[in-house]
Order: C-alpha cells, then structure tokens, then sequence
C-alpha cells in the first residue's frame, strides 16, 4: 500500500491489508454503512461514509447501506429516503440495501437461544430499578431478583411478551453476564424492551424491539460483515459484540474503532441538531448554516470537496478537533477550478460614461471559467449606465488604492478603461453618481502611454437582473460551542449568521439553474437555492468566500 503515494495508509488498512494476506475469510472484504434514520447525515457520517466505501473499493469488497432502525420513536421514511440522496450525492453507491428490521425474525430466534442457553432472562424490574441496580463505574450493580429463574420460564414470558400480553415497559428481556463487570455495558444488558409503537416499515407487527447493542452486531454477522468499522464511542460496546458471536456462534466480524470527525465552530450531535431544528435557531435540516450534508449542498459544497477534506484529516484513534478553515479550504479549490464566472453588484455605485452614445449597448466577452478554456465565453451587456460597487471608489485615495479614484483610471472587467472626471453628490454631501471617460481603445488591450493597475466589476445599470443573497457567517461564535459545561450551545449560536441583500447581477445569472454554483467575481461563490430559486425568484445562497478571512 505505501507504494502508491496517493493511497492513504493508516491504522484500519493496515490492518485490513494484513487480514487479506492473511486469508482471513478467503480475502473477502466486506463492510458497510449503518445509520439509525432518526436524522439527516452530517459531516462528521461524511467521514464514516467516506472511510467504509473507499476501503471497500481499495480491496475489491463491497459495502452494504444498512438502516439501524430498532427505535420507531423518532425514525421515518423521511429520513431513510434523505440518507440515501445524501450518500449517492457524495458519489457512493451501496453493494446493499438492508435494514436491521428485515432480521426481526431471526434476532427474535437468537433471542430465544439465549434464553435456551441460559444467557438471557426476563426481568420484570421497573426501568428505574433496573438503572439503580447497575451501579456505578466504582461500584458493582446488584443481581436482578428474576436473574435466576429457570429458563423455561423466562422463555414462555418472551413469548408472551411478543405475542403483546404485557403492557409497555412490564418486562424486559436481559442478557445474564455480570453485574459486577468494570465495563458497563457487560452489567446485564437489555436485549429486548416492550414499545407499542409503529415501525415505519414493519407497521404494528412488533410489540417488543430489539436494542441496538443486541442488534447492530448480529446485522454485521447476518451479512458477512468482515469489518465492522465504528467511531471511538463505540469502543466500551466492542466485549458485548464479541460476546453475542460466542455465545450464538455466529459469523465472526470484528469490530475496529477510529477518531469520530469534530470541527471547529460546530455540532454533530444528531440531538443536538434536532434541537437547533425543533428550536428554530435554523431553517430547517438543509439550512445552509447546518453541518448536515443536505446544508452543505443547499449551501454549494461540493461533494468532491467533502471528500477531499475527508482524506486529509486521516484516520486515527486519538480524538481531534478539526479546524473548520480545512474544509473550507476544500470548498475553495474545488470551486476555483468548477464554478463559472459571473458579475454582480451588492451595493451599487452609478457610472455615467459621458462620451458614451445614449441607447447604444456593446457586447462584452467574458471568460465563462479561467481554469477551463473549452467552457468558452459569455456575452455581457455594455452600455451607458453602469454600477461598481461603492467601495471600489474613492474620491481622495493615496497610491496603494488601486481602484476608480477622482482623475484616476482604472480597468472595467471584460471591458474598457475608465477615467473618473467628476462626481455628483446629494444634498447631504453622499456620492451619488460619478461622471466617466470611457477610452474605447482600450479593449482587450493595455494602453502604451500609461499603467492602469486596477480592475474592478461591473454590471451594465439597464439589463441587470435582481437576486436575493443571503450572506452567511459561521453558525456559531465560539470554536467549541460545546466545551462550557455552565451554558447551553445554543447560547453560542451566532445572530448574525444569517442576513439577506440584493444583488443586481449580470443577465447570465438568471439562466443558472438550482443547485449550480458560480463566483460573483471579487466578491465569492455563492450557490443558486435548491429550495428557492426559480425563474421568477432569483435567490442565492453565499458558499464561501475568496478568501480565508474567519468568515464563510
């Protein structure tokens, strides 16, 4: 692997390459991709995604999407058909679909054996009495009073119990392995609780719902899963997992943690993301402010980009934080070498070319992408009336402002030099207006008499089309918004994230279609709403500035 420069190395695939040589499971490798549809993905799963799929490829395996969906409280279809729009947007394609609940069946059966086995028991302790007795991570929890019944027992209550004779939250179905083991989740753990509530996909034909931890693992072994990769969270859960495979003598996939994604000036929580939902701080899971990948893309990130950034943070065990401005980082040179050009004005400025003819407009050439010749060129409208923006001119500047001054010069975009000769100001002494000299000579080509250094855009007054800009800062404005342990992250979030202007822009901008994104030249990318935008209703979304300034 370390011949190929270009091929990341690290703990996992290494690992994973000393399996293959190995022949463990024939050479196979398998992994997959196993959210719980409780939420949009976010980019810290852009890591998980990224890391499970592009291994699977590296060594000829295949990666499987698999819905977690053992908790109909808060999973929906809405959900499901979001995680997969947002897993093929970033350029993946799954081996397989599989969701956990197409193995109620069979988890159901290993359940039982359990039971069989004398390896799991009912309990019918409150939930309360059950969180007492597990004690503390000093302190060794207490036997259940029902841990000892005979299995016979316990195996007709779990009939019982799926069969919907108990009222939810009666029982219980526990594994028996000990009380008194220093890693928590080894303290009897519950494998099955009774929640009359429907499923999204199975409706009402379950009563009783297996726990994740029960769950999760057996899914890996059903689909021969070679490497069950997890965030670091998952670590203190990695006994239990091998635990069920011993004592179900099942197909053995072995669980391998890594560093979960954190970025600066973010959350991840899906719970906490929910709450900036819910508590309308956002617009919504695809506000363009959100960490989440539908945000990303409303907002322009490429997913090129998200990839990119996914590779250069790495893989490792040690916990990180991520500084935002590497993604960002991403997003700009990706952009840079993608996004068509175009013009537009935020706070416009009128030009009045005063050896102009009156009605006459002239055709300007724009390049339409500088990195990418073959897109070849737009055509601007020239003319009279013209706006710059008002902080392009001064009218005293010293040498250093290299842009439109009184008695200065200064090269139009795509067009002409300009000489400012005199200024119209309003009764409040505000510049209104400045009065220009256009040198008609000047197009496409420098002057030999002089240096004009400047350049600066432009939109011609009398064909711009209107759109609406919502600039955006980052969501927060604190680099961990989470560390105080006094405050709420939401105390943090930023109230000027978040503002709307106008833009006049050139008339190519109203043929973008939703979801593109283009660089208003010297001002920075900004994307065409997907939710908004329209023929009618010109609305963008700022992506990222030109520049790292701390801001998007």
């Amino acid at each position: 692997m370390s011949e190929n420069p270009d091929k990341p190395v690290d703990f996992i695939r290494q690992m994973i390459a000393s399996n293959v040589e190995a022949g463990l499971h024939d050479g196979r490798v398998q992994t997959r991709f196993p959210p719980e549809p409780n939420g949009y993905l976010q980019i810290g799963h852009a890591k998980a995604i990224c890391l499970n799929f592009e291994i699977a490829k590296e060594f000829g395996g295949l990666c499987n999407l698999r819905f977690d969906d053992t908790n109909p409280e808060k999973e929906s279809d809405e959900f499901v058909q979001a995680i997969q729009k947002d897993i093929q947007w970033l350029g993946y394609q799954w081996d397989k679909l599989c969701f956990a609940s197409d193995y109620f069946d069979q988890l159901y059966e290993w359940a039982q054996a359990l039971i069989r086995s004398g390896d799991a028991y009912v309990d019918e302790q409150d939930p309360e009495s059950i969180r007492s007795n597990r004690g503390t991570l000093t302190e060794s929890g207490k036997n259940s009073p029902f841990r000892d019944r005979p299995a016979d027992e316990s195996f007709v209550l779990f009939e019982k119990m799926r069969a919907g004779e108990f009222e939810d939250g009666a029982m219980v179905l526990r594994a028996k392995i000990d009380m008194s083991h220093p890693n928590m989740n080894m303290r009897d753990p519950v494998l099955y609780r009774i929640k009359r509530m429907h499923h999204h996909r199975v409706g009402d034909a379950w009563p009783i719902y297996p726990s994740y931890d029960f769950t999760h693992g057996q899914s890996d072994s059903i689909e021969g899963i070679t490497h069950s990769l997890c965030s670091l969270e998952f670590e203190d859960h990695r006994p239990l997992y091998d635990w069920f495979i011993e004592k179900l003598n099942i197909f053995p996939s072995k669980q391998t943690e890594f560093a979960r994604l954190n970025l600066s000036y973010t959350v991840v929580s899906k719970r906490k993301l929910r709450e900036l939902v819910e508590g309308g701080y956002v617009d919504g899971w695809d506000d363009p402010r959100m960490p989440t990948l539908a945000g990303m893309r409303r907002r322009g990130y490429p997913a090129e980009a998200i990839r990119s950034f996914c590779k250069t943070i790495g893989v490792t065990k040690v916990p990180s934080m991520s500084d935002i401005a590497l993604l960002e980082h991403s997003v700009r040179d990706v952009l840079n070498r993608t996004a068509p050009r175009r013009m537009a004005v935020f706070d416009p400025l009128e030009i009045e070319l005063t050896n102009w003819d009156d009605g006459s407009v002239e055709m300007m050439k724009g390049v339409i992408n500088p990195e990418n010749e073959a897109e070849g060129f737009r055509e601007i409208p020239f003319g009279k009336r013209l706006w710059i923006e008002k902080s392009d001119f001064r009218e005293e500047a010293n040498r250093k402002f290299f842009r439109l001054k009184l008695g200065g010069e200064v090269r139009l975009r795509n067009a002409y030099i300009i000489r400012c000769d005199s200024v119209e100001k309003n009764s409040e002494g505000e510049i209104v207006k400045l009065y220009c000299h256009v040198d008609k000579q000047t197009l496409g080509k420098n002057p030999e008499d002089r240096k004009v250094k400047g350049v600066i855009h432009w939109v011609h007054a009398d064909s711009v089309v209107e759109a609406t800009v919502r600039q955006l800062d980052r969501l927060f404005t604190e680099e961990k918004p989470e560390a105080n342990p006094d405050k709420n992250f939401t105390e943090y979030v930023n109230p000027e994230s978040s503002t709307e202007i106008k833009a006049y822009c050139e008339p190519s901008v109203a043929h973008l279609k939703p979801g593109a994104v283009c660089q208003f030249e010297r001002i920075g990318y900004f994307c065409a709403d997907s939710r908004v935008m329209d023929s009618k209703n010109l609305y963008f979304n700022q992506t990222i500035s030109l520049k790292d300034s701390g801001k998007i």
